[in-house]
């Protein structure tokens, strides 16, 4: 008589537990489901808008002045890659010799020192790093320029690369540093023949996620690289970019203009969805 009790009792617990993972895995996917709406909704929306706009001359043409149909936003474009590229030569370096120092040398003092101030940069809100490189940089020069605004993309650019260095080399076997050293490589050798090509995968991961949010950056770029209505590969001059042209031509009064507005919108969301589609990749491999 226990016995059959007991059982029972096992098997109504048994359907309680499963009745309550199956309620739970629900719950997850409702909430992921619900996550995916707006985004989806936003997607669609932009898409409507850009896609008619997307024209051959969309992407070879420079805007045309008031009161004239057309135009395309190739200064944008070019504009944009100008910036993302001087940001990445200077941060590149700096942020995995300075991820590299981090793992090398966890409990130096200097290193807690830079863990704060990497952590303070990355907190600090785009628009103030805009507002210091035009102090530091644009006011000195007298003039707006790619210089500065890729100057002040790489400032924000800086911590994601020490950060996705730091945690891709800190997953490294030391035993893999451990016999190179016992071969009688140099340590420069062993870290830029053995550990360094070892992580560069998760290296770029970080990278390409770092530009493609940089590359989508509004508020530094309009206090250094300002703008430019024609193509200008000139680091001294200013330069338009992608962000630029979307938030002076939506705020215009212009349909025409708006329009442009949304088809950069959807240019600037097919770069950063191409860049991410490029990390999974890599990360993969």
């Amino acid at each position: 008589m226990s016995s059959n009790a007991g059982t029972t009792f096992n098997g109504a617990s048994l359907e309680r537990r499963l009745f309550k993972q199956k309620l739970f895995i629900a719950c997850l996917g409702t909430f992921a489901v619900l996550i995916c709406i707006p985004i989806v909704l936003i997607l669609g929306f932009v898409i409507q808008k850009g896609l008619p706009v997307l024209t051959w001359s969309f992407f070879t043409d420079v805007p045309k002045p008031v009161g004239e149909i057309g135009g395309g936003v190739a200064n944008g474009i070019i504009g944009s890659l100008i910036l993302v590229a001087i940001a990445a030569l200077l941060a590149f370096p700096v942020g995995i010799l300075t991820g590299a120092f981090l793992v090398e040398y966890p409990r130096h003092a200097l290193s807690s020192v830079v863990r704060i101030c990497i952590e303070i940069l990355q907190g600090i809100p785009s628009i103030v790093l805009g507002i210091l490189a035009y102090l530091w940089i644009v006011s000195p020069m007298g003039n707006f320029s790619a210089f500065s605004g890729g100057i002040a993309l790489s400032m924000m650019l800086l911590p994601l690369i020490i950060r996705s260095t730091e945690d891709t080399l800190s997953m490294i076997p030391v035993t893999l540093k451990e016999a190179s050293l016992s071969l009688g490589v140099p340590y420069y050798r062993t870290f830029l023949k053995v550990i360094l090509p070892t992580g560069l995968s998760g290296i770029m991961n970080g990278a390409l996620l770092g530009i493609s949010r940089i590359a989508g950056e509004t508020a530094p770029l309009l206090f250094t690289a300002f703008g430019n209505p024609f193509i200008s590969v000139h680091l001294g001059e200013p330069v338009n970019a992608l962000p630029l042209i979307i938030f002076n031509y939506a705020t215009s009064p212009y349909q025409d203009w708006q329009s442009i507005a949304w088809g950069a919108s959807l240019l600037l969301i097919m770069m950063t969805l191409g860049l991410s589609l490029l990390t999974k990749v890599l990360l993969r491999k």
